[in-house]
């Protein structure tokens, strides 16, 4: 494989670009920085075919990307590979508003064939190649220039020895009849909605005692201020407040600015600044969250009494030994919510009572919920069978 200089102007990168959009798959990494941004800051992207690979600055002076975002983006001909790739496609979508597409996660792909829930690439390098990856340059400031040769070959391999990894694995699912388990999955990552950082739910990710809808949306209200102000100033949301002062206010909310002077985790120039006065008028425009807004008790098992609990847990037995049995990941077969919401007596809309989840879990599952499988030991295993085999 050939390895090119960094690439830090945009001639080259259009070249570069330009060959790519004919290969049948690219691999795509990205360095960024984001401790001490709202949006990361992207330092550097590494990809690369079965032919050649490049590191590309996007912080050169004059650098422009667009040759790369619509290979990335607007070409559906060549399939983009990632690695545990959440993070590298949400920097796609900041930029472009839309996703890689189609995609092809390996972490994903891992799952199918049996190596766990979340390989890490390290290990994912060294189970299908036997390499060891050296990890020094792994907690570099990437937004430093210049960067030096150690920097830029760890980055590169990132790339170079996925693409030596992934025409296998696609070999793997192909004679194992596996890859159509994967496609429900790759299009789920490649959903825009799933990268949108949306204000008006952003107070969903902060826990909070009670459940009076006056509180829950003065939380609505603050969280969607502090998500917003955040986003303009470009700063970690934990910068602006973190998720226990948010709370506290939405639960006991100062009368005045005055009185944010005695909030814990707030200066005391709040009582008189700018950003504590959109901090109360974000208060005082607060409504009670309706009915249809307001969280169940417990999200993670609805309906659920002890005996549905229990069936719950039988569920999740029964998951452990399917996985085990057909080697894959128990998370790609189902999830906890999906399993409790079964337990509970939904039926419709449930992943596992679809498709090829139905095939290998969900009909057994099925039949366990209904009274018409049950578990035995024989010669110290556990062993399922139909309650009429077991009659």
């Amino acid at each position: 494989m050939h390895i090119h200089d960094l690439i830090e102007d945009s001639a080259a990168l259009a070249n570069l670009c330009s060959r790519l959009s004919t290969a049948p798959f690219v691999v795509v990494d990205t360095e960024f920085m984001r401790e001490n941004s709202y949006w990361p800051e992207l330092c550097l992207i590494q990809i690369a075919d079965k032919n050649e690979a490049a590191a590309i600055d996007p912080l050169a002076p004059g650098m422009d990307l667009t040759p790369l975002l619509d290979l990335l983006t607007k070409n559906r001909e060549v399939l983009k590979v990632f690695h545990a790739g959440g993070q590298d496609i949400e920097i796609v979508a900041n930029l472009t508003g839309t996703t890689p597409h189609p995609l092809f996660d390996t972490q994903v792909a891992a799952m199918a064939l049996g190596q766990g829930e979340q390989i890490g690439y390290s290990n994912l390098v060294d189970s299908w190649l036997g390499i060891q990856i050296d990890k020094g340059a792994r907690f570099t400031d990437w937004s430093r220039r210049p960067l030096d040769k150690r920097q830029i070959d760890y980055a590169i391999a990132d790339v170079t020895h996925l693409a030596a990894i992934f025409p296998k694995m696609l070999a793997k699912l192909k004679k194992t009849g596996r890859g159509a388990w994967l496609d429900q999955e790759m299009e789920r990552l490649a959903d825009p909605a799933h990268y949108i950082n949306d204000p008006d739910q952003s107070w969903k990710r902060v826990r909070i005692s009670g459940r009076k809808p006056e509180a829950l949306g003065r939380l609505k209200a603050l969280a969607r201020w502090r998500e917003l102000e955040a986003q303009g100033k470009d700063l970690p949301r934990g910068r602006i407040m973190k998720d226990e002062t948010l709370a506290d206010l939405a639960l006991s909310p100062p009368k005045k600015q005055a009185d944010l002077a005695r909030v814990r985790g707030l200066s005391g120039a709040w009582a008189g600044n700018d950003i504590g006065g959109r901090l109360m008028a974000a208060l005082a425009g607060a409504e009670p969250l309706p009915a249809s807004e307001m969280p169940s008790r417990d999200d993670r098992k609805p309906g659920l009494g002890k005996e549905g609990a229990l069936v719950a847990d039988l569920l999740k037995l029964l998951l452990k030994i399917r996985s085990r049995e057909i080697d894959v990941a128990p998370k790609l077969l189902a999830r906890s919510d999906d399993l409790e919401a079964l337990a509970a007596g939904k039926r419709d809309g449930l992943p596992i009572l679809e498709g090829w989840r139905f095939e290998q879990f969900g009909r057994d599952a099925l039949a366990l919920v209904e009274g018409q499988l049950a578990f035995a030991v024989q010669n110290g295993k556990l062993k399922m069978s139909r309650t009429e085999e077991a009659a």
